[in-house]
């Protein structure tokens, strides 16, 4: 019998000894092990299966709205800012095409103001500088102004192109759109005298008018005189006459008729109507010719052979070849001016082969009546305010450039 006072005591085990008891197994023999570890099955070739790698892990459930918002990409305001640019492109070439419109305007304005302020007989070609125009107009102030005027009537010619370029002008407007005149404080261009204009309006359009050197200009060409097309020769110095023109010096003028004569227009000795050094020569040759021509005293003395020579010659043949044939003969021969001869014995030019009518034509054709149909002068007209100048006439390739200065011009009224 146990008393009553004995308790009976249970041993029980040590929850942390069953602990240390599950930690000395080997790792991944344990149950934990067996639960935090996934047996993941592998393909053949190594890889995880599809099936089970495609099985996502579990995550708490997300309660906000929409998820979290996603953070806002380095490009995400593109195609805010491609608009903008767009928009400023379209309102850029909208404004330059009413810029360009209104110059336009302008200058087709300018140019009829120009055409009947300056009675010219076409409208010439007006281009504004500097950009943007409608900013240059409400200033009320052009940069620069360029004019060029195909044709400007100049006296007995026109002149081939006049190119402006007018500097700093100055508008007078009542508005954007209302410009009643402008001033020009400062002008600078040129003035082209194109040959072949000058070809054309002098009427003489088989002549050639080409540069030599920098100041003159040689003709050549055929002049029609009484029938006959004669060879032309002369030569013009370019200079430049007061502020507003040029002037011609013609010289050396002369009209070759073939190989017969040369005329040079003027009353000097070496001037007038002459045989040429060919002409001449052909005399040793021409027997009737010769002995015509020493037939007649006035021109033995002139050519000064002895009389004894002359008659010698004229009774024999081979005397008179002789005579003719030397080279002091043909010079005399050439001195000779036919001109004088034509009244009194016109039958020998004639046999000379001198045609009568050209003989008549010849003498007409004096020094100022050629040097007016090879002039190249010419004078611009007076504008209406202001002054224009000529300066540094030079020759060209193509014609007589001059330099052209002006100073306080206005166009237009106020």
């Amino acid at each position: 019998m146990r008393s009553p006072h004995h308790i009976t005591t249970h041993s029980y085990p040590n929850p942390y000894e069953e602990l240390g008891r599950l930690d000395d197994r080997p790792t991944g023999d344990g149950p934990l092990d067996d639960f935090l570890h996934e047996d993941i099955r592998e393909d053949p070739d190594g890889r995880p299966d599809e099936a089970e790698a495609q099985d996502d892990p579990w995550a708490p459930p997300n309660h906000r709205r929409n998820g979290r918002r996603r953070r806002r990409g380095r490009f995400s305001g593109l195609p805010l800012a491609m608009k903008a640019v767009v928009g400023v492109l379209v309102l850029a070439a909208f404004l330059t095409l009413a810029d360009r419109w209104a110059l336009l305007y302008a200058e087709r304005r300018a140019a009829a103001t120009l055409k009947d302020r300056l009675d010219l007989a076409a409208a010439p070609e007006v281009e504004i500088g500097g950009f943007p125009f409608l900013t240059q107009l409400a200033d009320e102030r052009l940069d620069s102004v360029k004019v060029t005027v195909p044709d400007v009537a100049a006296d007995r010619i026109s002149l081939a192109q006049v190119t402006a370029t007018a500097s700093d002008v100055r508008l007078d407007t009542d508005g954007p759109t209302s410009v009643r005149g402008a001033d020009v404080p400062r002008l600078e261009g040129d003035v082209l005298l194109s040959f072949a204009d000058l070809n054309r309006e002098l009427g003489a359009s088989q002549v050639t008018f080409t540069g030599e050197g920098r100041d003159r200009v040689r003709a050549r060409g055929t002049l029609p005189v009484a029938g006959h097309d004669l060879s032309l020769r002369a030569e013009a110095r370019i200079v430049r006459n007061g502020d507003r023109g040029i002037a011609t010096h013609i010289g050396g003028m002369r009209l070759d008729i073939g190989d017969l004569a040369t005329y040079r227009p003027g009353a000097r000795t070496s001037e007038g109507l002459h045989l040429s050094r060919t002409s001449a020569a052909r005399l040793a040759h021409e027997t009737r010719k010769a002995k015509a021509l020493l037939s007649i005293p006035s021109v033995v003395r002139r050519l000064g052979v002895p009389d004894a020579i002359v008659r010698e010659a004229l009774r024999n043949e081979s005397k008179l070849t002789d005579l003719t044939g030397t080279p002091r003969f043909v010079r005399q021969a050439m001195r000779l001016n036919l001109i004088d001869l034509a009244l009194d014995h016109p039958q020998l030019l004639k046999l000379l082969g001198f045609d009568p009518a050209l003989l008549d034509a010849l003498p007409r054709l004096t020094r100022p009546v050629l040097a007016d149909q090879l002039s190249l002068g010419f004078r611009l007209p007076e504008p209406p305010s202001g002054q224009v100048r000529l300066r540094d006439v030079r020759v060209e390739e193509d014609g007589i450039r001059v330099r052209l200065e002006g100073s306080g011009l206005a166009i237009g009224g106020k």
